[in-house]
């Protein structure tokens, strides 16, 4: 925690203040657009990456980004699916993906997890994936490595996970939620989507009226 206090200290004197209308606000509750799944690598900050406020996203980080396919064996995954659609309304789901993940190199170097058994045990999701990859329509960029192409490749079989739960296929059949599966290159600030056209594109210059007309 010493390294920590200071910065509580600096948001509750310099930044709260600007905020507290807000925060008291969401104190009567909360209503996110937004379930936002990635991972819990620290070099990842959502509100960072998507310059959004206190109330607007409903996030589940992990290792990996991983969405254990329904019933989900009671995680915390299966149970934040189904209270932000049941209980919040989310509007879409968004999986993050990113560059360097380490979860997605364990799984593709099993050798290195023999002294993390829990870790191993998590990434087998993944090793589910690379099963299901053969069936997902895909294109690869010619200027992604090995990794960066499994960790697109993922973000894809965490969208199709998602959709084993019924109250996400329900949802979107009626138009009232959205998937969307993003890939993070953090040391560079660009973020791409998956699009219509199985390829990941920039959104940076998209237009989006056209997009999400």
């Amino acid at each position: 925690m010493k390294n920590l206090i200071p910065g509580i200290s600096a948001f509750y004197r310099n930044v709260f203040p600007a905020h507290r209308a807000r925060f008291e606000e969401l104190a009567s509750g909360q209503q996110p657009s937004t379930l936002f799944i990635t991972c819990s690598d620290s070099r990842i900050v959502p509100h960072l990456l998507t310059q959004s406020d206190p109330g607007d996203l409903f996030v589940i980080r992990n290792a990996g980004n991983f969405v254990p396919p329904y019933p989900g064996n009671g995680s915390g995954e299966a149970a934040t699916i189904e209270y932000a659609l049941k209980v919040l309304k989310v509007k879409q789901i968004v999986v993050c993906g990113h560059s360097h993940c380490g979860a997605i190199k364990g799984a593709l170097q099993p050798e290195t997890l023999r002294d993390m058994p829990a870790v191993a045990e998590w990434v087998k999701h993944a090793e589910r994936g690379r099963r299901e990859i053969n069936d997902l329509k895909f294109s690869p960029d010619e200027n992604d490595d090995a990794l960066s192409t499994a960790i697109k490749a993922n973000v894809l079989v965490q969208l199709e996970h998602l959709r084993t739960y019924r109250d996400v296929t329900e949802a979107e059949g009626r138009n009232e939620l959205a998937l969307y599966g993003c890939f993070y290159r953090f040391e560079t600030g660009d973020v791409t989507m998956y699009t219509p056209e199985n390829r990941f594109v920039s959104v940076h210059g998209l237009n989006t009226d056209q997009l999400f007309a």
